[in-house]
Protein backbone atom coordinates (compact mmCIF):
# COMPACT_ATOMS: atom_id res chain seq x y z
CA UNK A 1 0.00 0.00 0.00
CA UNK A 2 1.27 3.67 -0.42
CA UNK A 3 2.72 5.06 2.35
CA UNK A 4 2.84 8.96 3.22
CA UNK A 5 5.76 9.77 1.27
CA UNK A 6 4.03 8.21 -2.01
CA UNK A 7 1.05 10.07 -1.07
CA UNK A 8 2.49 13.33 -0.96
CA UNK A 9 4.23 12.92 -3.97
CA UNK A 10 1.09 12.55 -6.24
CA UNK A 11 -0.48 15.41 -4.03
CA UNK A 12 2.85 17.52 -5.31
CA UNK A 13 2.05 16.25 -8.86
CA UNK A 14 -1.35 17.02 -9.07
CA UNK A 15 -1.23 20.46 -7.27
CA UNK A 16 -0.11 22.72 -9.74
CA UNK A 17 -2.65 21.33 -12.59
CA UNK A 18 -5.64 21.20 -9.94
CA UNK A 19 -5.37 24.10 -7.88
CA UNK A 20 -7.54 26.72 -9.15
CA UNK A 21 -8.77 24.61 -12.17
CA UNK A 22 -12.42 24.27 -12.75
CA UNK A 23 -13.84 20.71 -13.00
CA UNK A 24 -15.95 20.66 -16.34
CA UNK A 25 -16.72 17.35 -16.02
CA UNK A 26 -16.57 14.59 -14.41
CA UNK A 27 -16.99 10.54 -15.25
CA UNK A 28 -17.21 8.07 -12.65
CA UNK A 29 -17.47 4.72 -14.38
CA UNK A 30 -18.60 2.01 -11.63
CA UNK A 31 -20.86 2.13 -8.65
CA UNK A 32 -18.14 1.00 -6.35
CA UNK A 33 -14.91 0.91 -5.05
CA UNK A 34 -13.63 0.06 -1.71
CA UNK A 35 -16.92 1.83 -0.58
CA UNK A 36 -19.99 2.91 -2.99
CA UNK A 37 -19.66 6.60 -4.48
CA UNK A 38 -21.37 9.34 -2.89
CA UNK A 39 -24.73 9.79 -4.78
CA UNK A 40 -24.55 11.71 -8.06
CA UNK A 41 -20.76 12.45 -7.17
CA UNK A 42 -20.25 13.21 -11.12
CA UNK A 43 -22.64 16.01 -11.12
CA UNK A 44 -21.80 17.41 -7.30
CA UNK A 45 -18.04 17.78 -9.05
CA UNK A 46 -19.39 19.35 -11.98
CA UNK A 47 -18.67 23.24 -12.54
CA UNK A 48 -16.81 23.09 -9.14
CA UNK A 49 -13.90 25.06 -8.47
CA UNK A 50 -10.16 23.30 -6.92
CA UNK A 51 -9.02 25.83 -4.24
CA UNK A 52 -6.60 23.73 -2.91
CA UNK A 53 -5.27 20.18 -2.78
CA UNK A 54 -4.10 19.02 0.50
CA UNK A 55 -3.80 15.72 2.08
CA UNK A 56 -3.96 13.73 5.68
CA UNK A 57 -2.20 11.12 6.69
CA UNK A 58 -2.49 8.83 3.72
CA UNK A 59 -5.73 10.97 2.45
CA UNK A 60 -5.52 13.38 -0.53
CA UNK A 61 -8.48 16.29 0.54
CA UNK A 62 -9.48 18.77 -2.58
CA UNK A 63 -11.51 21.65 -1.48
CA UNK A 64 -13.75 22.42 -3.27
CA UNK A 65 -15.60 26.29 -3.86
CA UNK A 66 -18.91 24.79 -2.36
CA UNK A 67 -17.57 24.49 1.12
CA UNK A 68 -17.11 20.40 -0.04
CA UNK A 69 -14.02 18.31 0.52
CA UNK A 70 -13.22 15.84 -2.31
CA UNK A 71 -11.46 12.98 0.18
CA UNK A 72 -9.33 10.65 -2.09
CA UNK A 73 -7.77 7.64 -0.72
CA UNK A 74 -5.44 5.60 -3.10
CA UNK A 75 -6.25 1.91 -1.02
CA UNK A 76 -3.53 -0.53 -2.05
CA UNK A 77 -3.23 -0.11 -6.54
CA UNK A 78 -4.20 3.34 -6.73
CA UNK A 79 -2.89 5.85 -9.08
CA UNK A 80 -3.53 9.02 -10.82
CA UNK A 81 -2.41 10.62 -14.00
CA UNK A 82 -2.31 14.02 -15.61
CA UNK A 83 -3.35 13.50 -19.41
CA UNK A 84 -1.85 17.10 -20.71
CA UNK A 85 -4.53 19.15 -22.99
CA UNK A 86 -2.64 18.13 -26.20
CA UNK A 87 -3.21 14.66 -25.14
CA UNK A 88 -6.93 14.49 -24.07
CA UNK A 89 -8.85 13.46 -26.81
CA UNK A 90 -6.48 9.94 -27.06
CA UNK A 91 -7.90 9.76 -23.48
CA UNK A 92 -10.68 6.80 -24.62
CA UNK A 93 -8.08 4.72 -26.42
CA UNK A 94 -6.40 1.67 -25.03
CA UNK A 95 -3.45 1.78 -27.02
CA UNK A 96 -2.73 5.77 -25.25
CA UNK A 97 -3.20 4.06 -21.99
CA UNK A 98 -0.92 0.58 -22.23
CA UNK A 99 1.27 2.77 -23.75
CA UNK A 100 1.62 4.21 -20.82
CA UNK A 101 1.72 0.99 -18.48
CA UNK A 102 -2.04 1.18 -17.63
CA UNK A 103 -4.89 -0.60 -18.76
CA UNK A 104 -7.95 1.44 -19.30
CA UNK A 105 -10.06 -0.92 -18.17
CA UNK A 106 -8.80 -0.11 -14.68
CA UNK A 107 -9.70 3.94 -14.63
CA UNK A 108 -12.52 4.34 -13.20
CA UNK A 109 -12.80 7.74 -12.49
CA UNK A 110 -11.92 10.71 -15.25
CA UNK A 111 -12.04 14.88 -13.86
CA UNK A 112 -11.49 16.67 -17.23
CA UNK A 113 -10.28 20.44 -16.24
CA UNK A 114 -10.94 24.06 -17.29
CA UNK A 115 -7.95 23.55 -18.96
CA UNK A 116 -8.16 21.11 -20.74
CA UNK A 117 -6.33 18.51 -19.14
CA UNK A 118 -7.85 15.50 -17.54
CA UNK A 119 -7.08 13.55 -14.15
CA UNK A 120 -7.43 9.66 -14.40
CA UNK A 121 -7.97 7.49 -11.00
CA UNK A 122 -6.77 4.07 -11.83
CA UNK A 123 -7.47 1.31 -9.65
CA UNK A 124 -6.92 -2.41 -10.35
CA UNK A 125 -7.80 -3.88 -7.13
CA UNK A 126 -10.17 -1.19 -5.96
CA UNK A 127 -9.87 -0.82 -2.56
CA UNK A 128 -9.58 3.22 -3.39
CA UNK A 129 -12.16 5.29 -2.59
CA UNK A 130 -13.86 8.54 -2.79
CA UNK A 131 -15.67 10.79 -0.62
CA UNK A 132 -17.19 14.12 -0.55
CA UNK A 133 -17.28 15.34 3.04
CA UNK A 134 -18.14 19.19 4.19
CA UNK A 135 -14.94 20.95 5.75
CA UNK A 136 -17.12 22.41 9.06
CA UNK A 137 -17.10 18.53 9.57
CA UNK A 138 -14.03 17.02 8.19
CA UNK A 139 -12.34 16.30 11.39
CA UNK A 140 -14.79 14.71 12.96
CA UNK A 141 -15.68 12.33 10.38
CA UNK A 142 -14.59 8.72 11.30
CA UNK A 143 -11.66 9.21 9.19
CA UNK A 144 -10.11 11.89 10.51
CA UNK A 145 -10.87 12.39 13.90
CA UNK A 146 -9.16 9.60 15.96
CA UNK A 147 -5.93 10.59 13.62
CA UNK A 148 -2.53 11.55 15.22
CA UNK A 149 -0.28 13.93 14.77
CA UNK A 150 1.82 14.28 11.16
CA UNK A 151 5.24 12.65 11.07
CA UNK A 152 6.10 15.57 9.33
CA UNK A 153 5.48 19.25 10.90
CA UNK A 154 6.36 20.71 14.31
CA UNK A 155 3.77 18.53 16.49
CA UNK A 156 5.62 15.65 16.32
CA UNK A 157 8.15 15.85 19.18
CA UNK A 158 10.27 13.72 21.22
CA UNK A 159 7.99 15.13 24.35
CA UNK A 160 5.06 14.38 22.45
CA UNK A 161 6.15 10.23 22.01
CA UNK A 162 7.06 10.33 25.51
CA UNK A 163 3.89 11.29 26.61
CA UNK A 164 2.05 8.24 24.23
CA UNK A 165 4.92 5.85 24.82
CA UNK A 166 4.82 6.24 28.63
CA UNK A 167 3.77 2.84 30.65
CA UNK A 168 3.50 0.94 27.41
CA UNK A 169 4.79 -2.26 27.25
CA UNK A 170 3.78 -2.71 23.48
CA UNK A 171 6.56 -3.48 20.95
CA UNK A 172 8.17 0.09 19.48
CA UNK A 173 7.10 -1.08 16.20
CA UNK A 174 3.30 -1.66 16.83
CA UNK A 175 3.42 1.83 18.76
CA UNK A 176 4.88 3.89 15.84
CA UNK A 177 2.07 2.12 13.11
CA UNK A 178 -0.79 3.13 15.77
CA UNK A 179 -2.28 5.97 13.66
CA UNK A 180 -3.85 7.45 16.75
CA UNK A 181 -0.51 8.28 17.48
CA UNK A 182 1.38 9.23 14.62
CA UNK A 183 -1.08 9.20 11.43
CA UNK A 184 0.22 7.82 7.96
CA UNK A 185 3.47 6.90 9.60
CA UNK A 186 3.55 2.96 7.57
CA UNK A 187 5.34 0.10 7.54
CA UNK A 188 8.73 0.57 5.21
CA UNK A 189 9.32 3.77 6.87
CA UNK A 190 8.95 2.56 10.38
CA UNK A 191 11.76 0.05 9.62
CA UNK A 192 13.99 2.52 8.10
CA UNK A 193 13.59 4.95 10.97
CA UNK A 194 13.94 2.15 13.87
CA UNK A 195 17.42 1.02 12.00
CA UNK A 196 18.68 4.47 11.43
CA UNK A 197 18.16 5.40 15.36
CA UNK A 198 19.83 2.02 16.82
CA UNK A 199 16.47 0.69 18.45
CA UNK A 200 14.96 -2.67 18.06
CA UNK A 201 11.70 -3.06 17.06
CA UNK A 202 10.30 -5.32 19.60
CA UNK A 203 11.75 -3.18 22.62
CA UNK A 204 9.17 -1.76 24.53
CA UNK A 205 7.76 1.63 23.41
CA UNK A 206 7.99 2.53 27.20
CA UNK A 207 11.46 1.67 28.12
CA UNK A 208 12.29 5.12 25.66
CA UNK A 209 10.67 7.45 28.23
CA UNK A 210 12.47 8.06 31.88
CA UNK A 211 10.78 7.51 35.44
CA UNK A 212 10.30 11.48 35.27
CA UNK A 213 7.96 11.05 32.17
CA UNK A 214 10.81 12.61 29.81
CA UNK A 215 12.24 11.58 26.45
CA UNK A 216 15.26 9.56 26.73
CA UNK A 217 18.15 10.33 23.99
CA UNK A 218 16.77 7.72 22.05
CA UNK A 219 13.61 8.74 21.91
CA UNK A 220 14.80 11.91 21.07
CA UNK A 221 17.21 10.56 18.24
CA UNK A 222 14.31 8.45 16.91
CA UNK A 223 12.12 11.68 16.65
CA UNK A 224 14.47 13.18 14.34
CA UNK A 225 15.17 10.15 12.42
CA UNK A 226 10.84 9.48 11.47
CA UNK A 227 11.51 13.18 10.13
CA UNK A 228 14.41 12.47 8.28
CA UNK A 229 13.83 9.35 6.65
CA UNK A 230 10.22 10.74 5.58
CA UNK A 231 11.55 14.14 4.32
CA UNK A 232 14.63 12.18 2.24
CA UNK A 233 11.74 9.71 0.33
CA UNK A 234 9.62 12.55 -0.56
CA UNK A 235 12.66 14.30 -1.71
CA UNK A 236 13.03 10.46 -3.81
CA UNK A 237 9.13 10.74 -4.86
CA UNK A 238 8.56 7.76 -2.43
CA UNK A 239 9.15 4.17 -3.04
CA UNK A 240 8.45 2.38 -6.29
CA UNK A 241 6.52 -0.55 -4.87
CA UNK A 242 4.16 -2.97 -6.65
CA UNK A 243 1.65 -0.26 -8.21
CA UNK A 244 2.90 3.25 -6.94
CA UNK A 245 3.64 5.38 -9.72
CA UNK A 246 4.12 9.01 -9.18
CA UNK A 247 0.96 11.05 -11.12
CA UNK A 248 3.32 12.03 -14.34
CA UNK A 249 3.32 8.46 -14.52
CA UNK A 250 7.38 8.33 -13.44
CA UNK A 251 8.73 6.11 -10.75
CA UNK A 252 9.81 7.15 -7.20
CA UNK A 253 13.38 6.21 -6.44
CA UNK A 254 13.27 6.15 -1.92
CA UNK A 255 13.80 1.68 -2.51
CA UNK A 256 16.85 2.33 -3.70
CA UNK A 257 18.18 4.05 -0.24
CA UNK A 258 16.37 1.18 1.71
CA UNK A 259 18.59 0.23 4.59
CA UNK A 260 16.68 -2.65 5.70
CA UNK A 261 13.56 -3.18 4.08
CA UNK A 262 13.23 -6.29 1.84
CA UNK A 263 17.24 -6.78 2.74
CA UNK A 264 17.09 -9.88 4.72
CA UNK A 265 20.39 -11.55 4.23
CA UNK A 266 22.30 -8.70 3.41
CA UNK A 267 25.32 -7.45 5.87
CA UNK A 268 24.69 -4.54 8.05
CA UNK A 269 25.64 -1.13 6.32
CA UNK A 270 26.37 0.38 9.19
CA UNK A 271 30.29 0.86 9.54
CA UNK A 272 32.10 -1.46 11.76
CA UNK A 273 28.72 -3.88 12.69
CA UNK A 274 28.69 -7.42 11.54
CA UNK A 275 24.73 -8.16 11.74
CA UNK A 276 23.20 -9.41 8.62
CA UNK A 277 19.54 -8.16 8.24
CA UNK A 278 17.00 -10.47 9.71
CA UNK A 279 13.67 -10.50 8.67
CA UNK A 280 10.95 -11.07 11.42
CA UNK A 281 7.02 -11.40 11.67
CA UNK A 282 5.03 -8.55 13.34
CA UNK A 283 1.29 -8.13 13.78
CA UNK A 284 1.24 -10.20 10.57
CA UNK A 285 3.50 -7.34 8.92
CA UNK A 286 7.66 -8.00 7.86
CA UNK A 287 9.98 -6.10 9.67
CA UNK A 288 13.18 -5.94 8.94
CA UNK A 289 16.07 -5.41 11.13
CA UNK A 290 19.86 -6.05 11.88
CA UNK A 291 19.62 -7.79 15.93
CA UNK A 292 23.24 -6.78 16.10
CA UNK A 293 23.56 -3.49 16.33
CA UNK A 294 19.60 -2.21 16.65
CA UNK A 295 18.94 -2.62 20.76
Amino acid sequence: MPELPEVETVRRGLQPVMEGADITAAEIRRENLRFPFPPHLADRLAGRTVLSLGRRAKYLLADLDDGAVLVMHLGMSGSFRVVTPDEAHLVAEASFHLARGKNPVHDHVALTLSSGAVILYNDPRRFGFFDLIPRLTLNEHSYFAKLGVEPVGNALSADYLAEKFAGKRTPLKSALLDQHIIAGLGNIYVCEALYRSGLDPKRQAGTLVTKAGKPSAKLSLLTDEIRATIAEAIEAGGSTLRDHTRADGSLGYFQHRFKVYGREGDPCAKEGCSGVITRIVQSGRSTFHCPKCQK
